[in-house]
């Protein structure tokens, strides 16, 4: 990788490496490497200060496009990686690339972990709702009934709420965004990036090959205004083709009014995303679009919080330590205090 040391003048085309990028054509995957480009540059990273890891799946592959620091890893397990990195090197910007598959099922342990842990790293969670890379079995957030090559007569599990878990983890950024709104998939990771804590985006990511169209109910331009609803701190909750929708509480229930007549803005949810109970309420209006009484989906930011980080706090112990106890030394530590004869 050429050295490059200063700040503010590299642009997108110079976090992109020379590699054959090996995706489907048309996969929702280059929208995101694409976007996660244009960031970094926007925001004036360096390349020797950025570090991707991933697992396993065809998300995975990211980390062989991007011109930085970076590792594809085990399976499910590039957070217990991405971990340990931040806690022995917290100046790096660590970025985590993982799929519904590698993060939700064989890594799904220590993905809770290090959502309540809080390191401050960026977790991209491409969801595509289909294990694309071993050709089209179902996943941990594939929807029950969804016949695939694993499951001829139907998915029988429950699928994952992605964002509901991460909330149940504590994390301190949860937000959603999707592959084919690329302006607000940028605004979303610049946030991301901003917050000081462990940041989890699910990014609805389309397969084009196993699993064509899981989302176009919320991104096609005929059906999004009705069922996307996007979340605008500060904003009342409005949708619709005519912004003529509007979601309000009714008790601790969220409910779909017409605006006219019968209510106006003053009456609707206002979006506070720093209100933990209505980031849960929210995580839940997640039902099947196909159902006719289906609430839109929510996309954009909705929780954040500030939280001690996880190195942070290490790093105040170990100075605590070293204060009391002085510096340690390995050798002695090694070596410990009792020794056996063995005859």
């Amino acid at each position: 990788m050429e050295n490059s040391t200063i700040k503010n003048t590299l642009t997108a085309k110079d976090f992109a490496t020379d590699q054959d990028v090996r995706w489907c054509p048309g996969c929702g995957d280059y929208s995101i490497l694409k976007q996660v480009q244009s960031v970094l540059a926007e925001l004036g990273k360096n390349r020797e200060e950025t570090v991707f890891i991933s697992g396993i799946g065809c998300s995975s592959r990211f980390p062989y496009y991007m011109e930085t620091y970076g590792m594809h890893s085990i399976h499910g397990r590039a957070t217990a990686i991405a971990s340990g990195l931040k806690a022995t090197n917290p100046e790096l910007d660590v970025w985590i690339i993982t799929g519904d598959g590698d993060s939700l099922s064989i890594g799904g342990n220590h993905l809770i972990h290090l959502l309540r842990r809080n390191f401050d790293v960026n977790i991209l969670l491409f969801n595509n709702e289909i294990y694309g890379l071993t050709k089209g079995q179902y996943s941990p957030t594939s929807r029950e009934g969804k016949i695939t090559k694993s499951s001829p007569l139907g998915a029988l599990d429950h699928a994952f709420n992605p964002l509901a878990l991460a909330l149940g983890a504590d994390a301190t950024f949860v937000a959603r965004t999707m592959d084919r709104d690329p302006r607000h998939l940028k605004d979303i990771l610049k946030r991301a990036e901003s917050h000081r804590g462990s940041s989890l985006v699910e990014i609805y990511q389309n397969c084009n090959v196993f699993n064509d169209g899981a989302f176009f109910t919320f991104t096609d331009k005929d059906t999004k205004p009705e069922m996307a609803l996007f979340l605008e701190q500060g904003k009342p909750l409005i949708f619709g083709a005519n912004n003529d929708k509007g979601i309000r509480l009714n008790g601790f229930s969220p409910e779909v009014v017409s605006l006219g007549s019968d209510y106006s803005a003053d009456d609707l949810w206002i979006h506070d995303e720093k209100d933990p109970f209505k980031a849960h309420l929210l995580s839940r209006m997640f039902d099947d679009p196909r159902d006719e009484r289906a609430m839109p989906r929510p996309f954009g930011i909705f929780f954040t919080a500030d939280r001690l980080c996880y190195e942070e706090a290490m790093q105040l112990q170990i100075n605590q330590a070293i204060e009391q106890q002085g510096e340690g030394d390995l050798d002695e530590l090694l070596a410990g205090n009792n020794t056996w004869k063995i005859e």
